[in-house]
């Protein structure tokens, strides 16, 4: 992961991106000229700031040629969001292997995921996507493991919250199909303390900025406005192409493996899909709740990573039984 980011961290065009200024401003300690949208989620630009301080000084001797500034607090943000990123699909390697997928499929799968263009970006970049794929992987790979899965399914609630305000969307989902490895009372737990933690930080970033209470509650129902343009470009040339590019010529395989399973071709039941099923299908409901509300297709819909690495993974574990080989 680092090795694909690191081209991204060095040459990205700032200008482009109102996000990862906002981010970068944040971790500078400055709040009042970020958008409301962003603000809250403090965890990755104060995890980054913490790691500039030492980087800073070394930074200046060990690459003399880039001035001093932001260079160190990129560097840092860029060293936050490869461990969080390989962290969170560490957890899509695990779901894979707990879904029946061999080792080697499961390793393959992960590795083509994290060359989407999206991974790259939410490594090499000042922005807080790592952190909320995280939060998602955790979230299934919980669901995967079942009643040993609740510690994944207590750090989700409780950092979800902070990742990202969206993860309300998340929350019924975990509830109904998170019960196997944690009971709905210690869930709401766990949940009322990410919240306890959530309006603690709301409290003192308005202290910070004199912001409201009002405007954050305007600026998340200000989201719904984006359903209108969002199934216009999903149902666009473009945004066909974007939906498709989210990972890849990667996606593929699993519809040519759905072809190879017809019984005309004489593959063997019962599918190698036998064990997706609703967890999956709730999963993507979610995920098509956030690329609508963000208007963001492509960037959202990574957050659909867990379940396809084990999409993938199982259609490289049987493809041999697929191919008649």
């Amino acid at each position: 992961m680092a090795n694909l980011a690191y081209p991204m961290y060095v040459h990205y065009d700032f200008s482009h991106s109102s996000d990862t200024r906002s981010y970068l401003r944040m971790a500078a300690g400055r709040f009042d000229s970020v958008r409301v949208t962003h603000r809250y989620r403090v965890l990755v630009p104060a995890a980054a700031a913490a790691v500039a301080a030492p980087v800073a000084k070394l930074y200046a001797w060990v690459w003399p040629q880039r001035p001093a500034g932001l260079w160190p607090l990129r560097f840092a943000f860029y060293l936050v969001n490869c461990l969080l990123l390989a962290a969170a699909a560490a957890c899509w390697f695990n779901a894979a292997r707990l879904s029946g997928a061999s080792p080697e499929a499961a390793t393959l799968a992960m590795l083509a995921l994290l060359t989407s263009r999206w991974a790259v970006y939410g490594a090499g970049l000042p922005l807080t996507d790592s952190l909320y794929l995280l939060v998602v992987s955790l979230s299934y790979y919980a669901i995967r493991r079942g009643s040993r899965g609740g510690w994944a399914l207590t750090l989700a609630l409780l950092f979800g919250p902070l990742a990202k305000e969206s993860f309300v969307f998340l929350v019924p989902w975990l509830f109904w199909f998170g019960r196997p490895s944690l009971p709905w009372f210690k869930q709401l737990l766990a949940l009322l303390a990410g919240s306890a933690a959530l309006l603690a930080v709301h409290n003192w970033v308005d202290a910070q900025t004199g912001a409201t209470t009002s405007q954050a509650v305007s600026n998340a129902f200000e989201h719904f406005e984006n359903l209108a343009y969002s199934v216009r470009r999903a149902a666009s040339p473009k945004g066909i192409g974007e939906l498709l590019s989210i990972f890849g010529f990667f996606t593929l395989v699993p519809a040519f493996a759905l072809w190879l399973q017809h019984p005309r071709h004489g593959v063997a039941q019962p599918s190698i899909f036998a064990r997706f099923g609703p967890p999956e299908m709730g999963l993507a409901a979610v995920v098509a709740v956030h690329m609508l509300l963000s208007g963001d297709l492509g960037r959202m819909g990574y957050l659909f990573a867990p379940a396809f690495c084990v999409l993938l993974a199982l259609c490289f574990t049987h493809w041999r039984r697929l191919t008649g080989r």
